[in-house]
């Protein structure tokens, strides 16, 4: 039997004025599972996860953290809750001991109890054998990790992070990813929100969010499943020439930067393949190689976009990184 979710957001709407940020979102989150939430700027990731920690009021719908109502029992749900924002407040001038000191005295975490985690935190993020360091002397990496370790400190049932991985570089995000799947195998319910597809993919469930919609969700199988297209790979010099040629094609539905190739979604992949030869070589566009794929994520998240009116059909493009409210 199936544990019931820590998390259960049912019909969450928060407004600014005329401005819907979320717009009846639906979100469950189990026990010892990550949940992502993608999407890009304005999606309303950011304004979701400040809901949820009770920062700022919501106009509609209910937020339940472990069977307890948010409205109604906000102080016994933020102590449930850590919360890392995209802009975490460390204390530059105080090290590592004093940063982590200082938050345990903000959750009351008793001496007794912090003797024993601090050090557990410290191992288990690398950060041991730092601790005197000033926090500013950090690498951004370790800031992460250091931030991580001040909202694990009164060991919460529930982990929302903001983008924690963005504009850290690969090995240090590589080794974030560890601790987070470590802490989804001692029961923690993590919700995050990511530009970044291949930790989508490390998700046990993706939630696609536009104009504070969740437009699909399941697991990251299951949203490649749904795709109901084809997807080439073209490798092509100069490549934003090739694009913007592929992105004009009556054959083609989107085409999206990926590196240092263009992935185009089609119908027929066959029939295209040989008209995107055919047009890139006439137009004077040296194509080195045309090759189908298997859909990814962005794909679908693109598709997505497209078929409900969010995004323009030619030319959409790729990536979606960046804050998001």
């Amino acid at each position: 039997m199936n544990a019931p979710p820590v998390i259960d957001v049912q019909g969450l709407v928060k407004r600014y004025g005329k401005l819907t940020a979320v717009d009846g979102l639906d979100l469950r989150v189990s026990p010892g599972s990550i949940y992502g939430l993608l999407g890009p700027d304005g999606a309303g990731k950011t304004t979701t996860l400040r809901c949820l920690v009770g920062s700022i009021g919501f106009q509609g719908g209910t937020v339940t953290v472990a069977g307890h109502d948010l409205q109604r029992e906000t102080e016994r749900v933020r102590a449930l809750i850590g919360y890392m924002p995209q802009r975490f407040a460390l204390y530059p001038d105080l090290t590592l001991d004093e940063n982590l000191e200082f938050f345990a005295d903000l959750y009351q975490v008793s001496r007794q109890d912090r003797a024993e985690r601090v050090p557990r935190l410290m191992a288990f993020t690398r950060l041991a054998g730092h601790n005197q360091k000033l926090a500013r002397q950090l690498s951004g990496g370790m800031k992460q990790k250091l931030a991580l370790c001040t909202v694990l400190v009164h060991r919460p049932r529930v982990l929302l992070l903001d983008e924690p991985s963005t504009g850290v570089d690969p090995v240090s995000r590589h080794e974030f990813w560890d601790i987070l799947l470590a802490l989804k195998q001692e029961g923690v319910a993590i919700l995050v929100t990511t530009p970044y597809m291949d930790e989508a993919e490390k998700c046990d469930r993706v939630g696609m969010m536009a104009r504070g919609r969740l437009l699909v969700e399941g697991t990251p199988e299951e949203l490649r499943r749904s795709f109901p297209y084809r997807v080439l790979a073209v490798t092509a010099r100069p490549l934003f020439q090739a694009r913007q040629i592929l992105a004009s094609l009556p054959a083609v539905r989107t085409a999206v930067l990926h590196g240092d190739d263009v992935h185009i979604v089609v119908q027929d992949p066959e029939q295209a393949a040989g008209e995107v030869r055919a047009q890139l070589a006439q137009r004077g566009v040296d194509v080195e190689d045309v090759q189908e794929i298997a859909a990814g994520l962005e794909d679908v998240f693109v598709h997505e976009l497209v078929s409900r009116g969010l995004a323009t059909p030619r030319g959409a493009k790729g990536g979606l990184a960046g804050g998001g409210h």
